[in-house]
Order: C-alpha cells, then structure tokens, then sequence
C-alpha cells in the first residue's frame, strides 16, 4: 500500500471507495493477429476491458473480397470474415473472464455468434459471458450509416439478439442504444437525450410481446446506453443526471417496473471526437481530460465504462503510445486522485438542478412530438433532418466566431507541436494488408465443409423468412464456417436493403452570413454556363460518416448550387455514371475512412475513360499532408481536412474552379 493510501484510510477510516469504471480503449486495424497484440499488450497496462473496432465491409455484412471493400479491409478496425479470425483475435484471451464491448450494429448477430463460437471452443460457460454488443441500428440510419436492412427487420433482429441473451447469456447487453453518434451529427443535448430515449422504447415495444410478464422488468435492466460527452462539460454533466431520471420514469411509468434496480441507467461512455482539432492537436488532450469529467464526476451518473480518443484521432489512426496515454489519463484520475471515496458532488445544487430539468423538459417535449409520429422507427427522415439543421448551425457559430473553438478560429498562431514526429505522429494502415485479407479468407473458403455451409445457410434462410430468431441458426453458421457476406446476403434476400435519407432536402435557409455575394458569384457562373451550376457530392465507398458530406451539400444548396447528393456507400462506376448522366460541372468526394487513395484513383481513372478528365474534383476526409500531395498528383483540384472548417471559402473555391473551366474550355 502506498503512504498515500495509507493516508487516505487513516483520514477516512470507515469510507469504503468505489470500484473504477471500466477502462477500454477503442481498437481494433490491420488483421486479427496484429489486434489481438494490440489488445493483449493494451491489458497488460492496465486496461480493464476490450472494446472491439470491426473495418467497414464487417460493418456492413461484405466479405474483404467484395467490390464495395476495396480500399476497405482493415482501415477503420479489425477484418472478421469468418470464425477463423475471430479465433485469432482472442487468441490468449480467456473470454469467460474478459468483458468484451463491441461496436457492431446491422450484423450485430452475427458477430455474436463468432463470439460465442470461440468462447465455446475455450471451453467457456456462456451463461457466464461479460460484454455488449451495441446493436442499435436507429443511429446508424441518421448518422453512422452502416446499416443493411430496413428499419422494421431490423428491430426484429435487435430484439432476437435482447431474447436469446436474455436466456442464454443472461450477463451480457444485448443493446448499448447509442445517442454518441447522435452528438457527433450535430444533436442537442435535448435531441441526442430524446432520440436515444425514443430508441430504447421503441426496443422495448418490441420485445415486451416475446417474454412473460414477470420476466420483463429484469430483460429492461439489461438495456445499456452509450453515450459522448462534450467540451461543455456542465451542461454534459447535467444531461447524464437527465438521462438517469428520464430512463427511471419511463420504466416505471410506461412499463410498470417497480424494482429500482431493474431502472438503474446504465452506460459506457466515448468522449467526443467531433471537437478534436487538426489544429494544433496537442490542445485535444486538454479537451479529452475535461469531457472525461462530464461523466466521472458525478457518482449519480457516472459511466460504468469508459474509452477515450487520442489526441491525434483528428490527424488519422492513433498509435500504440497514443492510445496508452489516453488510457492513462483514465488511471490518474480513478486511482491518484480521491474521486471515488466521495458521495455525489453536486446533489442539492440549484444551478445543477435547474439546468437538469431544463434538459429533461426539453426531451420530453421532443419525445412527445416523437411519440405523435409513431415513435423512433416512424421518424427516421424527421430526425435526420434535424441534425443536418443542428449540425449546420453548430458549423454556423463557429464560422461567426460566436463559438470559440481554440486555435481553430481564434489564437491560431503557435509554436509547431513536438508531438508530431516526421511519421505524422499517426499510424499507417500497410495497403498489402488487405490482400492477405483476401488470401486468407480464399483459402478458409477451400478448406471448409461446403455441405455443412450449405445446410446452415439453409437453416438460416429457413429462420429469417419465417419469423424465427436469427441466433440460434447463426451460431450453427459460425460453427460451420458460413462467412460475414454470406450471412448478411441470406439477411439482406430474406428483409431487403435500405438506404437511408440525407437530410439535405427542404428549403434554403437563411441563417447563415455571407451568403449574399456567394449567391451572386454563383448566379454568375450559372448564366455563364447556360444553366445551373451542378455539384455531384459522393461518398465512395463504405465509408458512412456522412456529416462532412451533408455540411458542404447542405451549404452549397444554400448558395444556390443545383445539388446532387444521393448518400452514402456507392461505387466508383455509380459515381462516375452519375456524373456523366447528371452533366456535372464539379464533383466533390468525402472519405473519413483513411480509404481515399484507392477509391479516389479509381474515380479519376473512370473519369478520364468517360471523358470527364476535365471535370474538377475535390475530397474531403481525415487525410495527410503526404497522401494530400499524392491526391493532387492524381489529378485532384482541392482537398480538404477538418481544418478547413470555413464552409463559404469552400463554395467560393468551387465557384473559381468551375469559371477557370469554362474558361480553359472557351
């Protein structure tokens, strides 16, 4: 025992401290191999849980091989093809004792199931397992994208995973209904505390027909929540202190659970990610420390878990050391300081109390006007509109420096950060990775049992068409070495795909200053052209973080551009054709997938074959210095970082390059 310790327990005999939350760190690239080293050396420093970051083809139910992941494979997390990577991943890493989040939504059953499968060859008891999948596909149809069925299926399935755990892995979360991607679109604090309260009912709708009564209350007591926490941290402390008390009301007043502790908010937390700046980016440190507090302090509404960004998330993928030390972060504050020998810091404070029930009268009224609609499913196009409208407006108070966002828009100038190393100060994804991806996921598909994976993809089929639960037949498919693509294909066969709305239609707004001259310059260029001036926007690829693409569209509607945005997850080919048919005059790419090169140089070389080389082309997304200059090697006219946060100079841009066009072309 340290002397500090020591001190402590003489000053404070009788007080007994509370248990940490878990501490995660969000990881996951490359290959399952290099993962799992990852995540054991990330436990063997202190990290009390795994909290997994699959790539986007897992995400979105395609195999590494498939079109749609080129560029892909292993960028944003780790490739899961198939139960012989899931092995790797947890390779040495006894699940009975580990308590594992992953962040997986659309094919949230079926990384289930691979988990499940490993944890029964370790020889695990699966009643005894910890972890959460997060398998909330509400937000993914307003802000992260990766989803693949329709809203209505894909309830059922979220319910047939709550069902299956509730009776087979009774311990862990079948849900982490997820308003952190709802904060990272641009949700007010009363819309993100609405929004996710709507899901969860919507949830709980569903799966109150599929056991009896009494067991009800404890299957709600397994429902988590995952949300972020802002730089306000006051206002973010006090929307924690909302949510336990709107979640307590609605279970017991619109589900009748009397037991307290089936009402319990329970919740891990990211911090938020969408304030980390390129500029300057050894602020994002301060920035990260202090939204941590907004879900610490308050023992009332403290996270039970909670995972970090690094400081450079905004440059690219953080490294080992960057990773370590945000970890760290965590540890000083729950093991150094003496936050958790005291009771609530701020029960009984007025201005906390005022603020708290601001913030719940304000979610209750949006969850009424939910409610009116026919609740969350119902009001998908609604909500989305409203966080393009709240994202805009965010964007709107910084450009108006109403908003002060340091080194961004105000001290900008400083000293060269020596945390920046000549590697960027980020990490690399090795573009040969993905095809040994491939390679790997060939020869799993030669060695298997055809028949075997013919007669559980039938089973499968069987139980989707049918109305069955999913989970049963999926694990029986993970057994038989049935891959990702092929599970989500028989999904998409039995309930069809979908493609969520944009939120950029409706009438132009006025809100936003400087718009006067920008209109002109476009009328202008317009006249010039014989037409109205045309803006393709596309998001190649898997890529769904759709915000930045939705800003600029959103924007450039606004100037009174002839928009063409039609969302998320299209090809190359597509968004060349779509060009081509729609006579473009500037085409704009946004990739925040760390993708761009491979996606971008298919596009420029489509361009060039349908004889659109003279077209100008723009990119958006989290890119380099280096790949910036290889960008504009391909032929690319502009490209653009989170640092160029001045969405007008944008439009003028795009208005110049199309004028020296017509010119060069006259």
């Amino acid at each position: 025992m340290s002397q500090m310790q020591k001190d402590r327990q003489t000053a404070n005999p009788d007080r007994k401290a509370d248990r940490p939350w878990l501490i995660r760190t969000y990881a996951g690239h490359s290959t399952a191999k290099a993962s799992n080293t990852l995540y054991r050396n990330n436990l063997s420093k202190g990290q009390t849980g795994l909290s997994v970051a699959f790539d986007l083809p897992t995400q979105t139910g395609y195999d590494s091989d498939h079109v749609l992941a080129r560029g892909e494979v292993g960028k944003v997390g780790v490739p899961i093809c198939h139960l012989g990577d899931m092995r790797v991943l947890f390779d040495q890493i006894p699940l009975e004792q580990m308590n594992t989040s992953m962040t997986i939504n659309a094919t949230a059953p079926w990384l289930l199931a691979l988990y499940i499968a490993v944890a029964e060859e370790q020889g695990a008891d699966v009643s005894k397992l910890q972890g959460t999948v997060q398998n909330d596909l509400i937000k993914e149809y307003l802000s992260r994208g990766t989803y693949v069925c329709p809203p209505k299926p894909s309830l059922k399935m979220i319910a047939d995973v709550a069902e299956y755990c509730y009776t087979n892995v009774p311990k862990w979360n079948p849900m982490n209904v997820c308003s952190y991607h709802l904060q990272e679109a641009g949700a007010t604090p009363e819309q993100e505390l609405a929004y996710a309260l709507a899901t969860a009912i919507a949830v709980l709708d569903e799966l109150k027909p599929r056991v009896p009564a009494e067991d009800f209350p404890a299957l709600c007591g397994r429902i988590s929540f995952f949300v972020n926490a802002g730089i306000r941290f006051v206002t973010e402390m006090c929307k924690m202190r909302a949510f336990v008390d709107l979640w307590d009301e609605i279970l017991e007043s619109r589900y009748g659970v009397s037991d307290p502790k089936f009402r319990r908010f329970r919740y891990g937390v990211q911090v938020n990610s969408l304030g980390l700046t390129e500029q300057q980016p050894e602020n994002n440190v301060y920035r990260i420390l202090i939204e941590m507090l907004a879900v610490t302090l308050s023992k009332k509404a403290r996270a039970r878990a909670v995972q970090l960004p690094a400081w450079n998330e905004a440059l690219g993928l953080p490294r080992p050391w960057d990773q370590q030390w945000s970890m760290r972060m965590q540890q000083i504050l729950a093991y150094e300081t003496d936050l958790l020998e005291f009771g609530d810091l701020f029960d009984g404070n007025p201005v906390v109390d005022a603020k708290v029930e601001e913030l719940k009268a304000g979610a209750r009224a949006e969850l009424a006007n939910l409610d009116s609609m026919g609740g969350a499913v119902a009001s998908i196009e609604y909500m989305k509109s409203r966080l393009v409208d709240s994202n805009a407006e965010r964007l709107n108070r910084i450009e108006r420096n109403e908003t002060v966002v340091v080194g961004v828009n105000r001290w900008t100038e400083g000293e060269p950060s020596p945390l920046q190393t000549e590697d960027g100060g980020i990490m690399v994804v090795d573009p040969a990775v993905e095809q040994e991806q491939i390679a790997r996921l060939e020869s799993w598909r030669a060695d298997r049992d055809d028949a075997a994976v013919a007669a559980a993809l039938e089973a499968l089929r069987a139980a989707a068409r049918t109305g069955a639960n999913v989970m049963e037949p999926s694990i029986a498919a993970a057994r038989a070495g049935v891959t990702t693509g092929e599970w989500a294909e028989e999904m998409r066969k039995a309930y069809g795909t979908y493609r969520g709305p944009t939120g950029v239609s409706g009438s132009v707004s006025n809100k936003t200053e400087g718009l006067e001259d920008l209109r002109a310059a476009v009328d202008a260029a317009s006249d010039k052209l014989g037409r109205r001036l045309k803006f393709l926007v596309g998001k190649p690829g898997l890529d769904g973080h759709s915000n930045g693409a939705e800003q600029i569209a959103f924007r450039a509607r606004d100037c009174g551009m002839d928009i063409s945005y039609d969302g998320i997850r299209l090809t190359p080919e597509e968004l060349v054709a779509s060009a081509l048919d729609q006579q473009a005059h500037v085409v704009g790419l946004s990739i925040l997938s760390g993708s761009h090169l491979p996606l971008v140089e298919e596009v420029m070389e489509r361009m060039k074959k349908a004889g659109l080389a003279h077209i100008p082309v723009i990119v958006g997304g989290i890119i380099p210095d280096e790949d910036s200059q290889k960008l504009r090697a391909m032929g690319v006219a502009k490209v653009y970082t989170p640092k160029d946060f001045e969405l007008n100079g944008i439009m003028g841009d795009i208005v110049t390059l199309v004028s020296d066009t017509e010119i060069a072309a006259e």
